[in-house]
């Protein structure tokens, strides 16, 4: 019988530069693609959005997400497979997390900082046409005063 051996990794997760508008979404993928490779989460955070040194499908910037996760290890390549075979994902990296600490993982913990930004972005584009209401109304009130 096959000795389960379960093992910490790190994955990290390139998205392009479209998944800003929905980063929920993105996230939602990552959770999908390590849940049905019967991984446990152990934290996860949107790591940076930035230039990439080379165009990958097009794509001049790209977002990451990095996700430290518990699975056994002959579990992985289905995870391994679901993130290469993903629309969504530019690319994907998996490595083994042995030389951290399950608190150092724990202190990666970013999804609620994720949560915020989610909430800011979806109320920006409100007060941004809040804000440019406002300012047309206020530039057409001068018009007419100037008259």
């Amino acid at each position: 019988m096959a000795e389960t051996r379960i093992h910490a990794y790190e994955g990290m997760f390139l998205f392009p530069q479209t998944v800003a508008a929905d980063l929920q979404g993105a996230a939602d993928h990552v959770l999908e693609v390590l849940s049905k490779g019967g991984a446990e989460l152990v934290s996860m955070c949107k790591w940076d959005e930035r230039r990439l040194a080379y165009d990958i499908q097009g794509n001049k910037r790209g977002v990451y997400f990095l996700a430290y996760f518990k699975c056994d290890t002959q579990k992985l390549s289905a995870i391994e497979r679901d993130a290469r075979l993903s629309e969504k994902l530019l690319r994907s990296m998996i490595t083994r997390a042995d030389h951290l600490t399950a608190e150092q993982m724990l202190a990666m913990e970013g999804r609620q900082q994720l949560a915020d930004e989610i909430a800011l972005r979806k109320m920006q584009p409100a007060a941004a046409a809040a804000e440019s209401t406002e300012s047309a109304a206020s530039s057409g009130g001068e018009a007419e005063s100037a008259e």
